[in-house]
């Protein structure tokens, strides 16, 4: 299975993946670089929604694999995003209630390609995270899911908590992981749903947290007070999908 380079380096190749349509995640430039292809790749990314990072050399032949940057690195997806409204038409396809997974500020990428791993397994139509302070699909990623990448779609939105305000219109109810809530045995979880789960070390935001309906939290028998962000969706996704069989 091939995957996309996640390192692009260069003016030329950098500018030709913006003119090709890539996903470009993150662009660094040199800071200072103020010549033609510079202003130019600039432009192209402000077209989408790239996050730009004015740094110094020395930051810039850090990030380099090859040695030859010219002032110019870019991270692109390894695979394209999907939209909300294709997760949505995906579960229409399959006359089935949606069910979307929500993450916010997931920063690793193996709790990432985990997550999506699992998505796919407990039948999840796709998976919702932010443009910033999260991973987006990297290679890492795209290994770690085990090819499931190529089958559940990930959306990327500007704001997680907009999002969910629409996706409440479209019949939607969210229920998000947090050791404040109701223990999820006793919660209905059947019908249309969207599953939020925050990073281990931060949770779920506050004001993520306020749009949900309802607040799970998974009995913990331990020493230690949380489960791994990962093993936490997978734990409360099999719980959505046992009441949906039952």
């Amino acid at each position: 299975m091939r995957y996309e380079e996640l390192t692009i380096e260069g003016r030329n190749p950098v500018l030709e993946a913006f003119r090709a349509g890539k996903t470009v995640d993150r662009l660094f430039i040199l800071d200072g670089c103020q010549d033609g292809p510079v202003k130019s790749i600039l432009r192209e990314a402000k077209k989408g929604d790239t996050i730009i990072n004015f740094v110094k050399k020395e930051r810039l032949d850090q990030l380099s694999e090859t040695g030859k940057h010219q002032g110019v690195i870019a991270y692109t997806a390894a695979y394209d995003y999907a939209t909300v409204e294709d997760i949505l038409q995906i579960a229409k396809d399959k006359d089935e209630p949606p069910f979307i997974i929500v993450l916010d500020n997931i920063e690793d990428p193996h709790n990432l390609g985990a997550m999506i791993r699992t998505a796919n397994q407990a039948g999840a139509h796709g998976i919702i995270i932010p443009k910033r302070r999260a991973v987006g699909l990297t290679a890492t990623v795209a290994k770690v899911s085990a090819g499931a990448i190529n089958y559940t779609p990930v959306a990327k939105v500007t704001n997680l908590a907009v999002t969910i305000e629409e996706l409440k219109k479209e019949g939607l109810w969210f229920v998000c992981a947090d050791m404040d809530g109701e223990v999820m045995y006793k919660l209905d979880l059947k019908g249309p749903i969207g599953l939020v789960i925050g990073s281990e070390g931060e949770g779920v935001g506050r004001l993520v947290k306020e749009k949900c309906d309802f607040i799970a939290k998974i009995p913990m028998l331990g020493n230690i007070d949380s489960l791994n962000a990962s093993v936490a969706m997978g734990v409360l996704s099999y719980e959505i999908v046992r009441q949906r069989m039952s």
